[in-house]
């Protein structure tokens, strides 16, 4: 498959999988809002799950394929400094996405470890990720 065909497509499901990791920990901001009412403690816990399993972890998978890929057909960028501290923060991100997969099941067994305030700072996380990734791939500094 031509390089740029490939880099599209991970760009396009890495946009999708950022997608969901900035709207996952705004859900159980909510979903810790609203524990005591039980409709929507469910309705947010049915949320999270859609996200998770239809939207977030088909395009971390396709996100990772596809960048594999693209070093599969470029083996020389695993020489390039810039791209093993990329490596770092998608492992961050995996680890966040995990994490969310955690808090998922927790809440929706009525285990509410993390407060609402909680939740709307780990919310963050995925942007300051976004910004220190780009940066990395774009401006190649090491």
């Amino acid at each position: 498959m031509n390089y740029l065909i490939l880099k599209s497509l991970h760009l396009i499901f890495m946009v999708a999988w950022f997608a969901g990791l900035f709207y996952i920990f705004r859900l159980f901001v909510y979903h810790a809002k609203f524990k005591s009412e039980p409709k929507l403690a469910e309705a947010y816990s049915l949320m999270e799950k859609k996200l998770l399993y239809i939207i977030m972890h088909p395009a971390m998978l396709l996100t990772l394929v596809f960048g594999v890929w693209m070093i599969i057909q470029n083996p020389t960028l695993l020489k390039a400094g810039w791209l093993h501290a990329k490596f770092f923060g998608i492992l961050l991100l995996i680890g966040y996405q995990i994490f969310a997969g955690i808090t998922h099941k927790k809440f929706s067994r009525g285990n509410f470890f993390l407060s609402e305030k909680t939740c709307r700072i780990i919310n963050e996380i995925p942007t300051l990720l976004l910004i220190g990734i780009v940066l990395l791939a774009v401006l190649k500094p090491f």
